[in-house]
């Protein structure tokens, strides 16, 4: 079997949340170790601790993927005095990675919300605040006869999916025209002489993070020798990429029944939320960890409730009677994190075992 090294693992990680999408106050990524080491193991948690580090090592575990970056603000010493850098002397020590996937993995649809709203039964999800900046227009130039071999290897690249929608794209066709000078190979016409071809126009949207994969593709496909082509950033709301989710109940719940099933299928021992309202609870809006930065669109949304954590005394209120808050504890709202890399890195990696953390991380306790 072919070895497998952590810029492997990186670099499907990185396909499903890149870390483009991460926010500007975030430390995703590499954190310790070598992309070129060979994988012995890999243990996914939600936090890196010492104690995570200590099981990684009795496991022979020698990459650990953390939801929560243990390096999140800058270091000026390590020196064993904080927890967080006996956790990063114990790794190098014992020659173990620690790779990050935080709020990038949060702002993919598929991710870390995705899977609150799976565990509370929720339907139709979608992006609750997309992310706008992230997407770019592509306009290209081919011959008729090599437009759908162009357009397939961009859709295969992942230009042209919009939320629900894949393969979407716009041609048109006309004349180019071009005049091959000096050292110029062109595979249509010759040199020193004026050509007009029958070409067609592509445009597709592609998310920019993408943009090397998709322009390596356009080129790989295309049958110039030098490719006419321009790529713009668009202002567009991306619907696949963004904050929270919203979705709806199958059926309506009393809020109290509602709070007493989300308190058990989210494994929490204490649930901090508004006063009760006598509308049925049907849509519902999740964050996980501390999302009230998100209450105004789940009201805007028309959420009836919304799930998220480390609201402050003052956040409570404004509410307004317009919606439950339940805070469920930033813990408990991400919990399943560990659960969600196992499945995906096993489903990749599927002949190598993906272990989650045994080791109890949430430092907050309950009487």
């Amino acid at each position: 079997m072919e070895k497998l090294t952590i810029s492997h693992v990186i670099d499907f990680l990185e396909a499903v949340a890149p870390t483009a999408y991460q926010e500007n106050y975030d430390n995703c990524g590499l954190l310790t170790g070598s992309a070129e080491w060979d994988v012995s193991g890999i243990l996914t948690t939600l936090d890196c601790t010492e104690g995570v580090v200590e099981e990684a090592i009795h496991r022979n575990c020698n990459l650990i993927v953390s939801h929560h970056p243990i390096i999140f603000k800058g270091l000026k010493k390590i020196t064993g005095k904080t927890y967080v850098g006996r956790t990063i002397i114990k790794a190098i020590k014992h020659d173990i990675a620690i790779y990050a996937v935080h709020t990038n993995l949060d702002n993919v649809l598929e991710g870390v919300n995705a899977r609150i709203a799976d565990k509370i039964g929720l339907t139709n999800k979608k992006i609750l605040l997309p992310k706008d900046n992230s997407l770019s227009k592509l306009v290209t130039f081919a011959p008729v006869e090599s437009a759908a071999k162009v357009l397939d290897a961009l859709h295969e690249a992942g230009a042209g999916n919009i939320g629900n929608y894949k393969k979407c794209s716009f041609t048109s066709v006309g004349t180019g025209t071009f005049l091959p000078t000096g050292d110029a190979l062109p595979v249509i016409g010759k040199t020193g002489s004026i050509e007009k071809v029958e070409e067609t126009r592509i445009e597709v949207i592609f998310p920019t993070a993408d943009e090397t994969k998709v322009l390596r593709a356009l080129r790989n496909a295309h049958p110039y020798e030098e490719v006419a082509y321009y790529h713009s950033a668009l202002r567009n709301d991306n619907s696949s990429i963004g904050a929270g989710i919203m979705g709806d109940l199958k059926s309506p719940e009393e809020p109290k029944q509602f709070l007493l099933r989300l308190k058990k299928v989210m494994k929490t021992d204490s649930i901090r939320y508004t006063a009760l309202g006598k509308k049925p609870i049907q849509k519902v809006a999740v964050c996980g960890g501390a999302g009230s930065f998100l209450l105004q669109k789940a009201i805007a949304a028309g959420a009836d409730a919304f799930v998220s954590a480390d609201f402050k005394y003052h956040e409570f209120f404004d509410a307004d009677n317009q919606i439950l808050v339940a805070d469920i504890g930033h813990y408990e709202s991400e919990q399943f994190t560990k659960e969600l890399l196992q499945e995906v890195l096993t489903k990749r990696f599927p002949t190598f075992a993906i272990n989650f953390s045994n080791t109890p991380t949430n430092p907050i306790s309950y009487l």
